[in-house]
């Protein structure tokens, strides 16, 4: 039975082809893939204590000298509370947005942008916008 040149080709394609694949199929089981390597905990990359000033507040005066802690309570999840009375104390959703983290929904403002100083936290909770730093 004669054959056509398209089922030859196809045949000798399938042929040449098979092993390359194979290997590809065996080495990319040795090395786990990139999609199941974890993200980072951006939370826990911000915990800690701040220190700086509340540089304007629509409802009150600007103050020096103000602790804000940042706690994780969560995955990507950070509690935020400040020893200036006026705050109170917020829950915000983390994200990355190229090289910052900032917060993940409209209610408040949380950057860090880890290109410019991994250190300062750019926060605006309530009307209330402090420039910190950690310690």
């Amino acid at each position: 039975m004669a054959r056509s040149p398209l089922t030859l080709a196809a045949a000798l394609a399938f042929t040449l082809a098979a092993p390359a694949w194979a290997e590809v199929q065996r080495t990319s089981t040795l090395r786990p893939p990139a999609a199941r390597t974890a993200p980072a905990d951006l939370a826990s990359a911000v915990a800690g204590t701040y220190r700086g000033d509340v540089i304007s507040d629509a409802r009150g005066s600007s103050k020096s000298g103000v602790r804000v802690t940042v706690k994780r309570v969560g995955p990507n999840l950070v509690e935020v509370s400040a020893d200036y009375r006026r705050l109170p104390t917020v829950r915000i959703r983390l994200t990355q947005a190229l090289n910052a983290i900032v917060q993940a929904g409209d209610d408040h403002v949380f950057l860090i942008d880890r290109d410019k100083d991994p250190r300062e936290l750019s926060l605006t909770i309530d009307d209330a916008s402090l420039s910190l730093r950690r310690h």
